[in-house]
């Protein structure tokens, strides 16, 4: 049954959750192992097995896996106002690009987002993990982080999965608000591109500009494509002059970009009644932030990188950012630890873009000295993403049994409408920019991608203890998950079938360009061009049953052990539209067998040891032929439908000691072996443009070993027993994971990131590392805090070695070098104070983060030439905010 966690529990226990009134009275303090730890699991029930040691309940210690867990008080700790920020600071753990949380390097393909133990959808579709970092932390209670695998757990686990346990019942009142400013030195009052879009873009929503035009949405629907076989010439110049919407077209320099500011608004309530206790909790928030990267963009056709680079720009990339968040909980606990609980969570995140760049493109025309950059070229984004997600768990107990059910549904969408794109070169004779949209480097374009997604997901779990003197239990569980997507992406281009426009017409910036007294004037036309960038459509579909049986029993005094096997049977289908497109269609059923042994061989010690096999499927997006805009790498994805799913063989050991309260050493070494990874592989397109693709490597191996300490130190003794530092104390946390990979490959013939058979020895370099896997990852905290009251002073440092971001493409029969992408060293400071103001509790939080002001660096080596796909300055960030409590 789910209840609380205790030094004896041998699972995270519970989906109680704590209000965030009742933690200020430990946030700022007390020991973190103090604060009453709770997380929401699959088949989190069961009864408690007794082990050596003195009652410190640390949930590192009391789950029979390998696990790290962040609770409120440690969120808190990391001023972090989302949880992949503060997640980056768990052992192993690293944030990629917007909120993508690696486990040991592995990439996202390799980690599982949970929500209160149920699976969420993604929003993002080149993402199989939904980004941690629009969940705010105010309405989390914790974070769950388990590395090893047991088999109540989805099959699919390669690095961990993140469980995030969401707020419910609080155990008193509360009303907390909070806001907060902050700058960036990157961007705050500096120059930036903007477009004005719509007059409600501030909130997240459009006012209705960018929805897709009446003609164009029947054109879609009725499945002609736009061209001159399927409609007439005033046909083709109605659609263009349907899509003018200047105020999507037009990229206007802003001299003075905005600072950021959010604020947040939580409560809760608790009823008793006549058989138990009904409560609600209630949490709101909205950011609106800003981010310009000034960024060189490289790229190289050159298998040795040397000479003059293929393409050449400077990128200014303003991003306005706007994220809202709404959670409604609603819980009733009745009985011996029986509960019912409906949760519900709405996620809106919205990235609108302006973006202008200059330089050259050979395959257009190469720089010449004295005169301007050849090429300009500009862009405006609008990339909206929602997720809705509604939860109903019920928690009972009958006797020795305990039966936990589970029911979910969670709906996904991302809108990209308006994706307009402008090419202009310059002109000699004009002495400007031209587009004549007929000449090589002149073109205008739009797109809309359109995506919805939608999950279903039951599950059931039933434990029994077993009445003997032998303390063990046997579970067994069933769930259902079926997700259904759909996804669209419509490429038009603007053309003039009578060919190039007037060198006066060809002058005009955007908006003028494809008016209506230029569409009809000149004869512009549109055209799809959707074909040529493979599915415009797709529909994809993943059924998943799955069963499991695990039995837990301690045999010695001290000595337990977990095992189990789950079953699952898979169902992956993508549905191309388009003719000469793939369909794939994946139908596997699998044994995952999970067992770990621990060994608590003298007090405050012990050792677990675990052995699995756990698989990888490939995602929707890494099958479907459709192309997708990243707007964090600034390129385009598209999929590889003849992708097969992953094996993986994981062990791993881990030595823990807890010397005192919040106080632990532990070191661990861990082995996976991948059959068949999905790599992550750049190749050259049509018009030698850059992109994304997917490809099976034959087999990887990784191995490593992590260590963790965490250590108080009393400032009394040191400085005397006055009472400003009779209440002080010193943290250390330090924690470093190394991790080595390699792939194994020969002249086995795999399909490429194009459907091309290809040697993998020519494709994949036989030792290189996984994509997204870094060497060394380490952080180090160390602050001075009060245990009495909120009072914090924490200095943060986070380090990640290089990694690959993608295989380096093949020209001819040379493949070039990998692109790697360099984190680097980051040092943040975070400050925390409680002050009493006019009654009421006040928290003061300030932030500097990047203080080393550390760049992004994304490049290609070879000896000593070098190619920046993406190198840009970060800058610092700095905020300042306030939340009252009532």
């Amino acid at each position: 049954m789910t209840k609380p966690l205790t030094m004896g529990s041998l699972l995270l226990l519970t989906t109680a959750l704590v209000a965030p009134s009742a933690l200020a009275q430990t946030t700022g303090a007390a020991d973190p192992q103090e604060e009453k730890v709770e997380v929401s699991i699959p088949g989190g029930s069961g009864g408690d097995i007794v082990v050596t040691g003195r009652n410190i309940p640390e949930p590192i210690r009391a789950t029979p896996e390998v696990v790290s867990v962040l609770s409120t008080a440690e969120i808190a700790r990391t001023g972090e106002g989302d949880i992949a920020g503060a997640l980056q600071r768990v052992t192993g753990l690293s944030v990629v690009g917007n909120g993508y949380v690696y486990v040991r390097g592995l990439g996202d393909r390799y980690s599982a987002a949970l929500l209160n133990g149920s699976p969420l959808p993604s929003p993002e579709p080149l993402k199989r993990v939904v980004p941690l970092d629009i969940f705010p932390t105010n309405v989390l209670s914790s974070a769950l982080v388990q590395k090893s695998y047991s088999v109540n757990y989805p099959g699919e686990f390669g690095g961990g999965v993140i469980n995030l346990t969401t707020k419910a019942v609080p155990t008193k009142p509360f009303l907390e608000f909070g806001a907060s400013v902050g700058a960036n030195t990157e961007t705050t009052g500096k120059l930036g591109y903007t477009y004005y879009g719509s007059s409600t873009d501030w909130i997240g929503f459009d006012s209705g500009n960018r929805d897709v035009p009446d003609g164009i949405k029947q054109a879609i629907k009725s499945g002609k494509p736009i061209n001159g076989g399927n409609y007439t010439t005033a046909e083709l110049q109605g659609f263009a002059s349907s899509l003018i919407n200047a105020p999507t077209t037009l990229l206007q320099r802003n001299g003075d970009i905005p600072s950021n500011f959010s604020f947040d608004l939580s409560g809760g309530k608790s009823w008793d009644t006549a058989g138990g206790q009904l409560g609600l909790i209630a949490a709101a928030s909205y950011s609106n932030s800003w981010r310009t990267r000034d960024v060189l963009q490289q790229s190289s056709l050159d298998p040795e990188l040397a000479g003059t680079p293929q393409t050449n720009f400077n990128t200014v990339i303003t991003e306005n950012r706007v994220l809202l968040n709404g959670l409604l909980g609603l819980g009733y606990e009745f009985g011996d630890g029986q509960a019912i609980r409906w949760t519900n969570l709405y996620i809106r995140d919205v990235l609108k873009q302006g973006r202008l760049s200059s330089g050259f493109d050979r395959n257009v025309s190469d720089p010449v000295a004295g005169q301007p950059d050849p090429l300009i070229k500009q862009n405006t984004y609008w990339f909206e993403r929602q997720l809705i997600d509604t939860q109903l768990v019920g928690e009972f107990k009958f006797g020795n049994f305990d039966v936990d059910l589970r029911g979910t549904y969670a709906n996904s969408k991302r809108k990209s409408p308006y994706e307009r794109g402008f090419s202009y070169t310059y002109n000699n004779t004009a002495h400007d920019y031209i587009n004549n949209l007929a000449s090589g480097g002149q073109s205008a374009d739009i797109a809309f991608s359109d995506l919805n997604e939608n999950v279903y997901a039951a599950a059931g779990d039933v434990t029994y203890q077993l009445p003997t003197a032998l303390k063990a239990k046997v579970s067994a569980g069933y769930a259902y998950t079926k997700t259904d997507r759909s996804s669209s992406r419509y490429q038009y281009q603007y053309f003039r079938p009578d060919g190039a426009l007037p060198l006066a017409v060809a002058q005009e910036r955007p908006d003028y360009l494809v008016s209506d007294y230029n569409i009809y004037t000149y004869n512009i036309q549109l055209r799809d061009v959707s074909s040529s960038q493979g599915a415009a459509a797709y529909d994809a579909g993943l059924e998943i049953n799955a069963g499991y049986l695990q039995a837990e029993a301690e045999f010695l005094p001290g000595l337990s052990a977990t095992a189990g096997v789950r079953y699952e049977d898979a169902k992956e289908t993508v549905r191309p539209i388009g003719e000469g497109l793939v369909q794939t269609n994946l139908k596997k059923d699998y044994f995952l067998p999970a067992a770990t042994i621990t060994w608590n061989f003298a007090e405050d010690m012990q050792l677990r040891i675990a052995g699995s096999k756990t698989i990888a499927r490939p995602q929707f997006r890494e099958l479907a032929e459709q192309l997708y805009q990243d707007y964090e790498s600034d390129r385009q994805f598209t999929g590889n439908p003849r992708l097969v799913d992953s094996k993986l063989t994981n062990a791993e050991a881990r030595y823990e000691y807890y010397f005192g309260r919040g106080e632990r050493v532990t070191v661990a070494g861990f082995y996976k072996k991948i059959d068949n990874p999905i790599e992550t592989v750049a190749f050259f397109a049509g018009g030698g443009a850059l992109r994304t693709g997917f490809a099976n490597a034959p087999e990887a191996q990784l191995y490593g070993g992590e260590i963790e300490l965490q250590k108080y130190f009393p400032l009394e003794p040191v400085f005397g027993s006055a009472d400003f530092w009779a209440s002080r104390r010193l943290l250390v946390a330090a924690n470093y994971t190394y991790t080595h990979s390699k792939l194994k490959v020969g002249d086995q013939i795999v399909y490429g990131p194009q459907q091309d058979q290809i040697a993998a020895n020519l494709l994949f370099r036989d030792g290189a590392p996984l994509t997204g896997q870094s060497d060394h990852i380490a952080n180090l905290q160390i602050g001075f805090e009060s245990t009495d009251k909120i009072s914090q002073q924490t200095l943060m440092i986070t380090y990640a070695s290089k990694r690959v971001t993608n295989r380096g493409p093949i020209q001819g029969e040379a493949r070039q070098p990998d692109i790697v992408e360099k984190p680097g060293l980051r040092f943040d400071l975070v400050a925390r104070e409680e002050v009493n103001f006019l009654g009421s509790t006040v928290e003061i939080k300030a932030e500097a983060r990047n203080l080393t002001a550390t760049k992004y660096q994304e490049y290609q080596q070879s000896d000593a030439a070098r190619i920046y796909l993406n190198r840009y300055d970060i800058g610092r960030s700095f905020s300042l905010g306030a939340s009252v409590k009532f």
